[in-house]
C-alpha cells in the first residue's frame, strides 16, 4: 500500500553558510535521511523558474516531434548513452516489460586532452531545435556543480576530507535524461511507466516532474508516494554510492506508477541528472563503512565497469 510521506527538505545556503553549526547541522541532517530513506528535497539548487521553464518548453517541443524526426537523432552505437532512446527501448533490471517512456540524454562534454575523451560517446546534436541543446547544456553545468556541494556535505558525513569527491566527478561519466511519459492509450497489461529500480550513479538530481507518479520504497519495506515541493529539486542516492559507503547510505528502489485511467491522456515528463564519477573511481567499499557488525557486502569493482554492466542488465547494451 502507498502513503504520502514527506521527505526532509533541506537548504544548499545552509551548507554554504559562514557559520560551523549551521554547516554541520545541515550535514547531520543530510546524513540521517541518507542512511534512512535515501532522499531528500533540497531549495537553492542554483536555478531559478525562468531557466526551469525554457527547459520544459524544449523538452516538451522535441517530444512533439514526428517519430521519423526524433528517429534520426536514435543512434544504436552509442548504447542509450547519448541523444534520443525510443518508446519502449528500457526495461528495468529483472523486468520483461519494457518501461512505459522515451527519453534524450545530454551527456558530459570533455576536453580533447582529457584521458577520457575517447572514452564516452559522443552527443548528439539536435538539428531541429538549437536551442534545446543550448538550455539542455546549460542545465546540466548547473545541476553538476549543485551535485558537487551535495557531494561535499556527504564526504563530510563519510567523515572523509570535504572535496573527496571533487576530481571523482569532475569530468564524471553523469547525464542529463529529458524523459517523456506519454498518454496511455490501451490497457498496460503489467507494463508501468518505470517499474521498480535502483539509481545507478552516486547521487540523482531530480527537478519536479509534472504530474505525480514517483513512488519510493522505504528500509521497512513501505512504498510512499513523493512529489518536489515548488522550488525544489529531489535528490537520491544511487547503488554507486550505495555499494562505495557498504549500505551505509540506502540506495531505495522506486518507480513511476501509472496514473488512475482518468488521467491515462496526460502525458509525464520529468528530467533528472544521473551524477556519475570517471569511469576509473573506485567503488570498493570505504574501510571506515566495514566492520564486524557490518561486513563488506560487495567484491571491489570500478565505476566504468558497474556501469557497462548496469547499461546491458537495462538491455541497452548488447
Amino acid at each position: 500500500m502507498t502513503t504520502i510521506q514527506s521527505i526532509p527538505s533541506l537548504d544548499l545556503n545552509d551548507f554554504k553558510s559562514s557559520s560551523e553549526e549551521t554547516k554541520e547541522k545541515f550535514v547531520k541532517e543530510l546524513g540521517e535521511a541518507y542512511k534512512n530513506i535515501g532522499f531528500i528535497s533540497l531549495k537553492n539548487y542554483g536555478l531559478n523558474p525562468e531557466i526551469e521553464n525554457e527547459l520544459y518548453q524544449e523538452v516538451k517541443n522535441f517530444f512533439e516531434l514526428p517519430v521519423e524526426k526524433k528517429i534520426k537523432y536514435e543512434k544504436s552505437e552509442l548504447n542509450g548513452q547519448r541523444g534520443y532512446i525510443s518508446f519502449g527501448k528500457e526495461t528495468a533490471k529483472g523486468y520483461k516489460k519494457s518501461d512505459l517512456k522515451e527519453f534524450w540524454h545530454f551527456g558530459q562534454e570533455l576536453k580533447e586532452n582529457d584521458p577520457l575523451y575517447k572514452e564516452y560517446e559522443p552527443n548528439v546534436f539536435c538539428d531541429d531545435l538549437p536551442n534545446f541543446n543550448k538550455i539542455g547544456r546549460k542545465v546540466f553545468s548547473i545541476l553538476e556543480e549543485t551535485g558537487i556541494m551535495v557531494l561535499r556535505a556527504i564526504a563530510l558525513h563519510l567523515d572523509l576530507p570535504e572535496f573527496y569527491f571533487d576530481e571523482k566527478v569532475s569530468g564524471g561519466n553523469s547525464i542529463l535524461r529529458a524523459i517523456h511519459y506519454p498518454p496511455i492509450t490501451s490497457e498496460p497489461k503489467g507494463a508501468v511507466r518505470a517499474a521498480a529500480h535502483g539509481d545507478i550513479n552516486l547521487i540523482t538530481i531530480l527537478m519536479g516532474a509534472s504530474a505525480e507518479g514517483l513512488e519510493i520504497q522505504t528500509r521497512n519495506g513501505n512504498w510512499i508516494g513523493v512529489t518536489a515541493l515548488p522550488n525544489q529539486v529531489v535528490i537520491n542516492i544511487g547503488d554507486m554510492m550505495s555499494r562505495l559507503t557498504n549500505d551505509a547510505l540506502h540506495s531505495s528502489i522506486h518507480q513511476v506508477v501509472n496514473p488512475p485511467k482518468k488521467d491515462w491522456k496526460k502525458p509525464r515528463f520529468s528530467i533528472p541528472f544521473f551524477m556519475h564519477p570517471r569511469s576509473e573511481m573506485s567503488l570498493n567499499c570505504l574501510p571506515s563503512c566495514v566492520n564486524k557488525k557490518n561486513e563488506q557486502k560487495y567484491t571491489d569493482i570500478t565505476a566504468g565497469e558497474f556501469l557497462d554492466k548496469r547499461i546491458k542488465e537495462l538491455g541497452l547494451k548488447k
